[in-house]
């Protein structure tokens, strides 16, 4: 295989058709799907500028529109849930997830658009570029945050991108409301046995939405919130149980991180829109289902 192919033709068949056809209507030649993608999965992994694409793929001019009108249009968020859904039929998702986020530095190139002080993000829908472009200023600098929820073997099911400066907690509620797995028959499965996480997301409210739905939380509760509810006696609640051996199990989505960021365009942030970004991302995510479907 060669270094400007990743995927091979068992696991490119599994999406093959779901990416766009020539239309049979008069006009431009139709760019060969499969070399757009590889040539979109080569600058995320080697970190390059579309500029510097090599020819074998074609005019980066072309690779970058595939790449921004397959972002805007959602294509990589209806791909990863068709793949999830498939894995999920066969019996391949652990439900037992874990939550978390990690950082990805901002490249000046990737800060140099306007951000309207105060600007927001855009959880509801991905697909809109948010005003502040999903960039924020940390303890590092100038950086994006990428919140993912992936199964008990490490999978990607949910992922979403926020500025730096975000936290976790806020954004565990709101990317259990997106975890939407369609089945053959029945309605689609919305509710993990299983949410693991840091002792970033203990909170009073995320512990009673998980209680609420039936949902195991294993998430260790902080020394600060320890001594709150001690001091409040009886009125403070019973202890916070936490069932050690299975948090453990919370290193997946650690390795996931690791591994998302051998793409060393996703260690690095290089894009001016969040769009773009994310959908780099979900890419990754829907090659780690592609090789565990065609496994």
């Amino acid at each position: 295989m060669s270094r400007f192919q990743l995927l091979s033709d068992a696991q490119w068949s599994l999406i093959e058709s779901m990416l766009p056809k020539p239309t049979g209507r008069p006009g431009r030649r139709f760019s060969d799907a499969r070399s757009m993608l590889e040539g979109i999965i080569y600058r995320y992994r080697c970190g390059l500028a579309w500029r510097d694409l090599p020819e074998v793929f074609g005019p980066w001019q072309t690779v970058w529109t595939w790449h921004h009108r397959l972002a805007t249009e959602g294509t990589w968020d209806t791909i990863v849930s068709m793949l999830i859904a498939q894995a999920d039929a066969e019996g391949l998702v652990d439900w037992s997830v874990s939550v978390d986020s990690t950082i990805a530095r901002a490249h000046q190139h990737a800060t140099n658009t306007t951000r309207p002080t105060g600007g927001g993000s855009n959880y509801t829908n991905p697909n809109v570029e948010p005003p502040d472009h999903s960039i924020g200023r940390s303890r590092g600098g100038l950086s994006t945050k990428v919140h993912q929820l992936v199964d008990g073997n490490g999978l990607p099911l949910v992922t979403v991108i926020t500025p730096g400066q975000a936290g976790d907690s806020p954004m565990l509620i709101p990317m259990l409301e997106q975890l939407r797995v369609a089945r053959d028959i029945g309605r689609p499965r919305t509710r993990p046995d299983v949410v693991r996480g840091d002792k970033a997301y203990s909170s009073r409210a995320i512990r009673s939405h998980l209680r609420g739905r039936g949902i195991k939380a294993v998430i260790p509760e902080p020394r600060d919130q320890q001594g709150h509810r001690k001091r409040r006696g009886s009125r403070g609640g019973r202890p916070v149980g936490l069932d050690a051996e299975d948090y453990r199990n919370r290193n997946v989505i650690e390795r996931r991180f690791c591994h998302t960021k051998q793409w060393r365009g996703l260690a690095t942030r290089y894009d001016k829109h969040a769009v773009t970004y994310r959908a780099a991302v979900l890419i990754h995510a829907a090659i780690s289902w592609i090789r565990t479907l065609a496994a």
